[in-house]
């Protein structure tokens, strides 16, 4: 059985993440601690405490409390489950989560990690101070419809400084698109003629575009600085969807990653092709979990046999039952 562990991103917060872990390991509380000296917030209190859904969707706190939540959960997960005949035989991780991913595999250490999250979730937090970007999610379309649909925008703005693309390659039928928001204005109409459905996401910039370009410049200085490991086992990498094993390939990729789309769809099928059977995603939801089946099924894996080959756990309690 070859199991690929999945990291999420952005959006899978939920109160009273990663406590249970923390208050139960010494080395794990410090890592929070470790995560709020970094950012300077009260991670804990926010996420632990509060239930105010901006504060704990604010990049600033949530790319570092998200991280150190995964984090601390493979920490505790691991010889769980060796014990259980679960070690992984991959990773991977969506926007956010592919620097756990890179943690979990040894490519670079958890404290490391925490201090490029924070430096990530803070530059992108401060990437468009006017506003004039954003991200929104399409659903009920193909792919092939929402990049046409998204190519015939493009070609009717005249402005070239307006930028839109198709930022996150989620499932068969749910994408991300970012771009300028009068450029997203554009599109709307053009998704509801072909029967889709367009929602606004509440981000503080046009995440994995062009348009992030001034911060990608600026974590990729602290990422050619970073102390790059080969890692114990390959990690499939946002930007090209395929596995690697090379440190070096590992860099590259991570300082692409911010201006690049996330294949999340040909991650999960490049997987399945290279002989992965079961996936577990380590976060509080079972976001990634969710969209295996629809991609597997959509790749022409058999019907029969997938209604248990994705699970999810966010809590030392779901880790114990998993079999």
């Amino acid at each position: 059985m070859s199991i690929a562990l999945l990291f999420p991103g952005q959006g899978a917060q939920v109160t009273g993440m990663g406590r249970d872990v923390a208050e139960s390991s010494k080395e794990a509380m410090e890592l929070w601690k470790k995560a709020e000296r970094l950012s300077g917030l009260d991670l804990r209190s926010i996420y632990w405490e509060s239930d105010d859904a901006a504060l704990m969707a604010d990049t600033r706190a949530l790319q570092p409390a998200l991280t150190v939540m995964t984090l601390t959960l493979w920490q505790a997960a691991a010889p769980l489950l060796e014990k259980k005949g679960l070690t992984p035989s991959c990773a991977a991780g969506h926007s956010l989560g592919e620097y756990s991913a890179l943690a979990a595999a040894g490519a670079l250490t958890a404290e490391e990690t925490l201090e490029i999250v924070t430096l990530r979730g803070a530059l992108m937090a401060e990437a468009d101070p006017d506003g004039r970007c954003g991200m929104a999610a399409i659903v009920k379309l193909p792919r092939a419809t929402v990049e046409e649909a998204v190519a015939e925008a493009v070609r009717t703005m005249a402005d070239p400084h307006e930028i839109l693309l198709v930022a996150n390659y989620n499932t068969p039928a749910q994408f991300v698109v970012s771009g300028t928001k009068a450029a997203l204005d554009v599109l709307a109409p053009l998704i509801k003629e072909r029967r889709g459905r367009m929602l606004p996401l509440a981000v503080s910039g046009a995440f994995h575009s062009p348009l992030m370009a001034d911060a990608s410049r600026k974590l990729a200085e602290r990422l050619q600085r970073a102390d790059w490991h080969t890692p114990r086992f390959p990690v499939y990498c946002n930007v090209t969807g395929a596995a690697t094993a090379d440190r070096h390939t590992l860099q590259e990729l991570a300082i692409r990653q911010m201006t690049s789309s996330v294949l999340w769809i040909d991650t999960i099928r490049h997987q399945w092709e290279d002989g992965v059977t079961r996936w577990l995603e380590l976060g509080p939801k079972s976001v990634l979990a969710k969209m295996v089946r629809p991609i597997l099924e959509d790749s022409g894996a058999p019907a029969e046999g997938l209604d248990d080959v994705a699970q999810s756990a966010g809590t030392l309690e779901a880790i114990d039952g998993l079999h």
